[in-house]
């Protein structure tokens, strides 16, 4: 076997650039010296050497002269060539390295009968040495009919300036002939082939660059033909049109243009079996050379319009490829005959060719069974042919070959089962059939590498609405590149809406479309333009539902295209003929589609204001009980949902969201529901939607969705604001029970501390010291801001303040000199009744407010009249003095002027009485002073930071608060 039938397909070209793909005998890499390392291997048909240079590289050159071939390279090096010496290998002679004043050198003397083949992958570059190949039989004009003389196509000049257009992902190569002529376009491994069977010069210099349709582009010519071959990095969808004597190939075609399959038969009629395709307009057959593989092509070439084959179709000993024009023949013998008589292409050897193959062909097919169809994925002809006995005769017929077949072996043909499976399906039988395939693989296991078994399979999950399985078994690697499949695997990832991927499959399946029957046509084209509407491409939707409408007569079938026909018209804005065709379809007895189309229509309605939203409420309302499961009852819900909102309805919209969504977690809708429930709860506690409800409503609202409160800074900014409001309306135990939660059921770490320590601040306004403690005590963590750890040492002390412990709330407040730590210092100092100091702080916290006119805040009050009790009590005349000729004139406009006047009298006066002095001294003015304060802090607080500055491991930690001493009995 020569190396162009050991090397073949795709495959080939990888194993041609990485020895590894190949059976290697002996391998030996040779150290990397001055730069340069090489590779030597030897697999059964051919020898390799590979030179990689490190650094810079070298571009290699070669000269041969007979047998002898030099390789050169621009830099010198002085590797190691005792691999070479010492590793024999097949048809090289001998080997030597030169160093010249232009670089390296290597020599190779090739054997007798040996050829070479060079070039350059991955960044190495190589040198394949093999036997010479002896032209394969028949390959020239024997046996082949000349075709008529016709114009000679060939540009004045003898050149073809090509001419490409790229339009978004579509890229436009057009070949400008003067006269009509063959051609043959076809794909191998990742190369797209174009060959025409006329010889000039292909000027491709105007092809874009840089683009990712493909890599590369290289021109040949040889006897009678010149071909470009386009590597492509991935392969791509093409497709082939004639345009008069021009002809264009397409890459990623938007709508591919019309295409002919070309129909294989077996002809043993004169003798051994041979294979021919009925190819209209053959003009020739060329081998032509692929110097990536090192073998030849028999590429047959046909005149406009384009026909060819949708796949490429496996024999044992030749391989046709899948070709957009004409066809391709990669042989695996070296006796294959290729040649043509008019419109027919024979291919066929001395000795006939082998044309049974694969499991399922196995063993005799039963006279008058259901016969595989021309393509996997294809119905055959004749499936749902019951004869003259009707279905129980038919079936019961194509039953007993089975029941044989389950007695037998694991090598026992399953010719019965995959004719029963044909039969069920042609009859709509799907979950019937599934259960033959499956007993038949259960039986025979390696059916499931079959590419008939796989397809019948995935076909009749399909029907049967199991898209997952049908996707597994049509996504295998034999089904890979049949447009029929694709087809199937488009129509089952559109029906669980993965449209990205389904359009992919729709558009690489085309070519198959016409050979399905119209009822399938129509479901194929539907779901296609679905997918197409889904994507927001309406212009590819319109061309995908006018051909569905062009293959209209199935009464089950037709209405639903006929929606989608007026969805389109709806998406394309053409809302006055899309109404009328959805208030008729919204009439029809079946569910699936009054449903979807009374809620198109009442959309139409609403947008023209027809109606009211109320009425399109109730509409939506109903229509979410009348067709349950599927995309349709999410999409119902999502519109009655945003409804609701747009209304100010928020209760019923997030339960609307909320109540499906979770029960179909499978379809992208779902998470799309799921999304729009999370965004509407944001809007309403964090954007401020649901500041218009009255606290008591909002907080409702928030518990009975609080599970949708995100973590994070988002969730703290929303539980912040709800709180807020809550505090400004005194609803004090709410806002403590909302934030209690956060702490013990969300947060932990800063975020934890944060929100503890405005609960604490809350049960302390609530005068709930010893909560207020446990809040603190409940949420230490080793490492906290600064600023939050002072926060949290002055929320301490007022709290054991507030429990009477006031050498240990000064304790914990330390050197804190800040307003806060004063203003707590003042408090405990006022509760010893160490008037004197106390005084003097409320004094200082005052400042030179006296200096500006205007009525004192309620905490500046507060402060004012204790320093003037304090001071009262430590009999400081001095001081009391001093403050009543700064602050009397701010008596008249107090809240409680009588109080402030008794208090900056002083006691020594004799106007104040016991009575009297007792009502001064008491707390309640300076602790409603500190509650406004907290309430504009809360009021004004930012939202928190997604996350809070750290302090260092060796700030100071968090001091844990000292738990409330037991009252004495």
């Amino acid at each position: 076997m020569r190396l162009g039938r050991f090397l073949r397909s795709s495959i080939a070209a990888v194993a041609i650039a990485a020895i590894a793909a190949a059976p290697v005998v002996a391998e030996a890499p040779v150290a990397a010296q001055a730069g340069l390392t090489i590779r030597v291997g030897q697999a059964e048909q051919f020898s390799r050497i590979e030179f990689r240079w490190t650094g810079a590289p070298a571009a290699m050159g070669a000269h041969r002269a007979g047998q002898v071939l030099t390789l050169t390279f621009g830099r010198d090096a002085h590797p190691d060539i005792s691999a070479l010496k010492t590793v024999p290998l097949k048809w090289v002679k001998a080997i030597d390295v030169r160093h010249q004043r232009a670089g390296l050198a290597v020599v190779l003397t090739l054997e007798d009968g040996a050829d070479a083949l060079t070039g350059e992958a991955d960044g190495a570059d190589f040198v394949n040495v093999f036997a010479k190949e002896t032209p394969p039989a028949d390959q020239g004009a024997s046996g082949q009919t000349p075709p008529p003389s016709r114009p000679d196509p060939v540009p004045f000049g003898g050149v073809v300036a090509m001419q490409s257009a790229l339009a978004g992902s579509q890229l436009r190569f057009d070949f400008p002939w003067r006269n009509p002529c063959g051609a043959a376009v076809f794909r191998r491994g990742d190369a797209i082939w174009i060959v025409f069977d006329a010889v000039a010069k292909l000027d491709v210099s105007s092809a874009p660059r840089n683009v990712v349709q493909y890599a590369s582009m290289q021109t040949f010519n040889g006897p009678g033909y010149s071909a470009v071959r386009i590597a492509t990095r991935t392969p791509v969808a093409y497709a082939a049109s004639a345009d008069g004597s021009d002809w264009a190939v397409i890459l990623e075609p938007f709508t591919p243009p019309p295409f002919t399959p070309v129909k294989l038969g077996r002809d043993d009629s004169d003798g051994p079996a041979a294979l021919t395709a009925a190819l209209a307009g053959a003009t020739g057959v060329f081998w032509v050379d692929d110097q990536a593989v090192g073998d030849k092509v028999a590429v047959v070439t046909a005149l406009a319009p384009a026909k060819g084959l949708p796949s490429q179709r496996d024999f044992v000993q030749f391989s046709l490829l899948q070709s957009a024009q004409g066809l391709a023949v990669d042989p695996k013998v070296d006796d294959l005959s290729v040649a043509f008589n008019g419109d027919i292409v024979t291919m066929s050897r001395p000795k006939g060719l082998a044309l049974s193959s694969g499991i399922a062909r196995q063993g005799a097919v039963a006279l008058d069974a259901p016969k595989p169809a021309a393509l996997p994925g294809l119905f055959g002809d004749g499936w749902d042919k019951t004869g003259e006995g009707g279905f129980t005769a038919r079936y019961d017929a194509l039953v007993d070959p089975v029941a044989n077949e389950d007695a037998g072996t694991a090598d026992t043909p399953v010719t019965g089962h995959m004719a029963l499976a044909r039969f069920l399906l042609g009859e709509g039988l799907s979950f019937e059939a599934i259960g033959v395939l499956d007993d038949a693989v259960r039986t025979h296991p390696n059916l499931g590498g079959e590419a008939e078994f796989r397809a019948l399979r995935g076909m009749a999950r399909a029907m049967a609405g199991r898209y997952k399985e049908a996707d597994t078994d049509l996504a295998v690697p034999v089904l890979e590149d049949n447009p029929a499949a694709a087809l199937w695997r488009g129509f089952a990832l559109a029906k669980t809406s993965q449209w990205a991927d389904a359009k992919k499959e729709f558009i690489a399946g085309t070519s198959a479309l016409s050979q399905f029957p119209p009822a399938w046509r129509q479901r194929f084209a539907r779901a296609a333009a679905e997918t197409a509407l889904a994507l927001g491409d309406t212009g590819g939707a319109r061309s995908w539902i006018n051909f569905a409408l062009a293959n209209l007569g199935d009464p089950d079938e037709d209405p639903q295209t006929k929606l989608v026909d007026a969805e389109v018209m709806q998406r394309s804005g053409d809302l006055a003929a899309a109404l009328p065709k959805l208030q008729a379809l919204a009439q029809s007895p079946m569910d699936n589609i009054a449903g979807p189309a009374l809620l198109y229509a009442t959309q139409i309605q609403l947008t023209q204001a027809a109606i009211s939203p109320a009425q399109a409420i109730d509409t939506y309302d109903g229509l979410r009980f009348r067709w349950r499961g599927g995309s349709f009852e999410l999409e119902t819900i999502r519109a009655l949902g945003q409804l609701y909102l747009s209304q100010g309805r928020y209760r019923e919209a997030l339960e609307a969201f909320r109540s499906a969504g979770k029960d179909l977690p499978d379809l992208p809708e779902a998470t799309q529901l799921q999304a729009d429930l999370a965004a509407a709860f944001k809007s309403l506690f964090l954007d401020g939607q649901a500041d218009g409800l009255q606290p008591i409503q909002a907080l409702a609202l928030f518990y009975d969705f609080k599970e949708l409160t995100p973590v994070g800074a988002d969730g703290d900014a929303m539980v912040r604001r709800l709180t807020r409001r809550l505090v400004d309306v005194d609803l004090l135990p709410q806002a403590e029970e909302l934030l209690k939660y956060q702490v013990d059921n969300r947060l932990d770490g800063v975020s934890k501390a944060q929100v503890a320590t405005d609960l604490a601040v809350i049960d302390l306004m609530d005068r709930k010291p010893e909560d207020a403690l446990d809040a603190i005590n409940a949420s230490r963590t080793t490492v906290l801001p600064a600023a939050l750890n002072a926060q949290r040492r002055v929320v301490a002390a007022r709290a054991l303040t507030g429990l009477g412990q006031y050498d240990t709330a000064l304790e914990m407040l330390g050197s804190d000199n800040s307003a806060d730590g004063a203003d707590a210092r003042a408090e405990i100092l006022w509760r010893q009744k160490n008037w004197a100091v106390a005084g003097a702080i409320f004094e200082r916290m005052l400042g030179d407010r006296y200096k500006t006119q205007g009525p004192l805040a309620s905490e500046q009050e507060g402060q004012l009249l204790r320093a003037a009790v304090a001071y009262s009590l430590a009999d400081d005349d001095a001081s009391l003095g001093r403050l009543r000729g700064r602050w009397e004139p701010f008596v008249a406009g107090a809240r409680n002027p009588d109080a402030l006047r008794v208090a900056l009298s002083g006691l020594n006066n004799g106007q104040v009485s016991p009575a009297d002095f007792s009502k001064i001294a008491a707390d309640n003015q300076a602790f409603e002073g500190w509650v406004a304060k907290m309430k504009d802090r809360f009021r004004q607080a930012p939202p928190p930071a997604p996350r809070a500055p750290m302090v260092s491991r060796q700030a100071a930690a968090d001091a844990p608060a000292a738990a409330p001493a037991k009252a004495k009995a």
